[in-house]
């Protein structure tokens, strides 16, 4: 730590997750020298929290999913205080308040306090979790439902939305039986229509993850074990089947992950009296409007009428927070972002983008659909106005590179609307072959790396996609991009290697 970066006229950013890391780095990459402090409830370093569910599954170490090296805050003057909550702001002092009873001053701070689990206010979660129930969000969360599923045989995952089925994928990779309870009438309904729901859940159940669908839980079922209450399954209220002792259905289970989504965790800006409705509410520059000397970023900021929920706009807004706070950019402007999502656990490859649920039925719409439910394999286009509008690729994505530069430029469309889902129909070659695909093309959408930063990584010296990912962080999102680096680095190595003339 150094004494420079608390004092007077420094940052100090509150949260040190994927979006308030991605802003320290950025800010240093930009300006070497301004006091920088940078406060973190967990004591871990911090770490791609997209990757939790490899984790889970055993697929990766908590090792390698860091984002930033340990002595890279030292080494670059940086003021890490990690295990340190913010208990307090007090705006007209431009001071902030440790758990550690600390007292930091600030010219700007920059609240990126992220979001936190929800738990139903239900009978069993009320006074606390008991022991085998666990809200899935951090790396300590993950952690304690690996130390909960060894010896575990039968766990209920509820909720059906992307961290709900990310944590049931890993957890039947461990061996256990595995019932997801959702109480949309289909899984992941903001990302999918009823039809790729189906096919989503058919899916999983050939994984053997059971889905049930348009159901609530009422109570986690609890015993007194050793004197403490431990979970022993859940009840679903207005459901057939076996039931208990008040007449809802009963589903035995050793271990319950919770995974009924998130809120953005803005207690701290309501207590410090900044404007918030869902987030914290920001203008173009990322200032909150009730004080100029405050910014919020990610999960926990709100710009117009959304709070976006994904890494990728988290870290478009630190890049743009960056240029502002150094002066590298002072035109630097948040004007909202496109939400794109991936589901890549094994065995179930999803992309999600826009405004997936129009119908037949919608004039103004163009709809495109191909179901192979047996196969697993969904896939809807909706065109307006010759521009994609949204798009769902669920069990073959090779086309997933095409329709998101169509979607992210709104592009015109080609002639042959087939070629959408199928690539190379027609002989044609698919748009988002390396070969193809301009440079100005985006290839990691996390990180907004385009496949002319690639091929000049590669003229630089880079030989792999892990030394393009050291030079670009591409691949280090969401990681769904990493067949097209793979391939374009490929690529590259075919062209040099072929003789001239």
């Amino acid at each position: 730590m150094t004494r420079e970066a608390s004092e007077p006229g420094g940052i100090v950013v509150v949260g040190n997750g994927m979006a308030g890391a991605r802003l320290v780095s950025e800010i240093r990459a930009r300006d070497p020298h301004v006091p920088l402090t940078v406060f973190g409830a967990e004591a871990w370093q911090p770490y791609n929290r997209v990757l939790l569910s490899n984790v889970l599954a055993g697929a990766t170490g908590p090792d390698q999913i860091g984002l930033v090296d340990p002595a890279w805050y030292g080494a670059n003057r940086v003021d890490a205080r990690l295990g340190v909550e913010v208990v307090r702001i007090d705006r007209e002092a431009r001071v902030v308040h440790g758990s550690d009873g600390s007292a930091v001053p600030y010219r700007t701070l920059v609240l990126a306090t992220g979001s936190s689990s929800f738990v139903p206010p239900i009978p069993g979660t009320r006074d606390g979790l008991p022991a085998g129930a666990v809200a899935f969000r951090t790396l300590d969360d993950c952690s304690a439902i690996i130390d909960a599923a060894d010896g575990a045989r039968r766990a209920v995952v509820v909720g059906g939305g992307l961290l709900g089925i990310e944590a049931a994928r890993g957890l039947v990779g461990r061996g256990l039986e595995v019932t997801v309870v959702h109480l949309a009438g289909h899984l992941m309904e903001r990302q999918l229509d009823p039809g790729a729901g189906k096919v989503l859940a058919r899916t999983l159940g050939r994984l053997g993850i059971r889905a049930r669908v348009d159901v609530s839980v009422s109570a986690l079922r609890v015993v007194l074990d050793a004197g403490a209450p431990r979970v022993t399954g859940v009840e679903l209220a207005g459901c057939g089947g076996a039931e208990g002792a008040d007449g809802a259905e009963f589903l035995g289970a050793d271990l319950v992950v919770l995974a009924c989504g998130v809120r953005p965790e803005v207690g701290l800006a309501c207590a410090a009296g900044l404007e918030v409705d869902r987030g914290i509410v920001v203008d173009e520059e990322l200032r909150s409007v009730s004080d100029p000397a405050v910014r919020a970023i990610g999960e926990c900021s709100q710009y117009g009428d959304t709070v976006y929920g994904l890494v990728a706009p988290a870290w478009e807004q630190a890049t743009v927070l960056a240029d502002l706070l150094t002066g590298a950019d002072a035109r630097a402007r948040f004007t909202g972002a496109r939400q794109i999502t991936r589901l890549k656990a094994a065995s179930v490859d999803l992309v999600s983008m826009g405004e997936t649920h129009h119908g037949d039925d919608d004039p103004d719409v163009e709809v495109i659909r191909f179901a192979d439910a047996s196969r697993g394999t969904y896939k809807k286009v909706t065109i307006r106005e010759d521009r994609v509008i949204g798009a769902i690729l669920l069990g073959e994505t090779s086309t997933a590179g095409t329709l998101t530069q169509l979607y992210d430029r709104a592009a015109p469309l080609p002639a042959d609307r087939l070629s959408l889902f199928f690539p190379g129909l027609g002989g044609a070659q698919p748009a988002d072959s390396p070969v193809r695909m301009p440079d100005a093309a985006t290839v990691c959408h996390c990180n907004n790396v385009t496949k002319g930063q690639i091929r000049a990584c590669w003229e630089k010296g880079a030989r792999t996609a892990d030394e393009v990912a050291a030079r670009t962080r591409a691949t280090t999102g969401c990681g769904g991009c990493r067949d097209a680096v793979e391939g374009i680095v490929g690529w590259l190595g075919e062209q040099e290697s072929v003789p001239a003339g």
